[in-house]
C-alpha cells in the first residue's frame, strides 16, 4: 500500500489513539518533504476539527538556534493547538493518555490583534500581544523513542499534545522578555535554569518567525489564539506523582503533576 497525505494522517491518529509509537513514516516515504509534511500536519488539523475539536492557536518548535543547526534548518517550525489539548492550571497530566511525554517551560502570548506576514519584525509582533503567561507544553511524540527526521515531527504536528498557561497574564509592556528568567524544578529541586532569550534571543522573535512562516501559506495569527513560543529548556519527563515547576521572574510560578 502506498503512502498518501491522508495514510499518513491516519497512521499518527492512530497511533495517537491507540498510545502506540512507531517507527519514522520518512523510512517508508521517501517523498514525504518539508512541504508535504505541512500538508499532513493541515490536513491532521482538519480530521480534528471535523471531530469536533476548536482551533486555538499555534505552536513554535525547535526555537533554539542549536536545535536549528541539528535538524538543518533555519527557523522554528510551527504547529497547531485545538482545544482538546489545553489542561486547565491546576488539573493533572492523565499519563495513561500519552505515549511516552515529556514536558517543557514556556513564554505563552495571547493575541490581541491579527498579525498577518510576510513582513512582521519582532516589535510588530509583540504590538499585536495582549498578555503574556507563565506556560508549559507537553510534547508527547508518536515516533518511538521520540526519534524522528524533521518532516516526520512536522506531519505529527511537532509532537504536541497538552499545554496550560497561567490565568493571570501580564501585559507585555515594560516586559523585557529576553531577560525574563525561568527556574525549572522537579519536586521542589531546581533542574535547570533559561531566560527568554533561549527562544531566538527574544520570545517576540519567535512570533514574528511564526507570523511570516504562517504568512507564506496564507494564514494569519488571530485575535484570542495562543501561542506558546517555544521551550525554554530542555524537556524532562514526566512521571506519576512528580512535581514539574516553572518559576518565573514576573510571570508567576506555574506547576503541573503527572498522574
Amino acid at each position: 500500500m502506498s503512502w498518501d497525505i491522508d495514510r499518513a494522517v491516519t497512521e499518527l491518529l492512530d497511533r495517537e489513539s491507540t498510545k502506540t509509537d512507531g517507527g519514522r513514516i520518512t523510512d517508508e516515504w521517501p517523498g514525504l518533504d518539508l512541504p508535504t509534511a505541512y500538508q499532513v500536519q493541515d490536513a491532521l488539523l482538519r480530521r480534528k476539527i471535523d471531530a469536533g475539536e476548536q482551533l486555538v492557536g499555534v505552536k513554535l518548535g525547535l526555537t533554539s538556534r542549536a536545535k536549528q543547526q541539528r535538524m538543518g534548518i533555519e527557523s522554528p517550525l510551527t504547529a497547531w493547538l485545538t482545544d482538546a489539548m489545553e489542561l486547565p492550571v491546576g488539573a493533572p497530566v492523565r499519563l495513561d493518555e500519552l505515549i511516552h511525554p515529556r514536558i517543557e517551560p514556556e513564554i505563552v502570548f495571547v493575541m490581541g490583534d491579527r498579525l498577518a506576514g510576510p513582513g512582521v519584525t519582532a516589535a510588530t509582533a509583540m504590538r499585536a500581544v495582549r498578555s503574556v503567561h507563565a506556560g508549559f507544553e507537553v510534547i508527547d511524540s508518536r515516533y518511538r523513542d521520540f526519534s524522528f527526521a524533521l518532516p516526520d515531527v512536522v506531519a505529527d504536528n511537532a509532537s504536541s499534545s497538552r499545554f496550560v498557561f497561567s490565568g493571570d497574564g501580564v501585559s507585555p509592556d515594560g516586559l523585557d522578555l529576553a531577560l525574563e528568567g525561568c527556574l525549572l524544578g522537579i519536586d521542589g529541586q531546581v533542574v535547570d535554569s533559561a531566560t527568554g532569550a533561549a527562544v531566538q534571543g527574544h520570545p517576540g522573535e519567535a512570533l514574528a518567525l511564526a507570523a511570516n512562516a504562517l504568512g507564506a501559506r496564507g494564514i494569519e495569527i488571530e485575535p484570542g489564539w495562543v501561542v506558546l513560543t517555544g521551550g525554554l529548556t530542555d524537556a524532562v519527563f514526566l512521571e506519576p506523582g512528580r512535581e514539574v515547576s516553572a518559576e518565573f521572574t514576573n510571570l508567576g510560578t506555574l506547576r503541573v503533576v503527572g498522574s
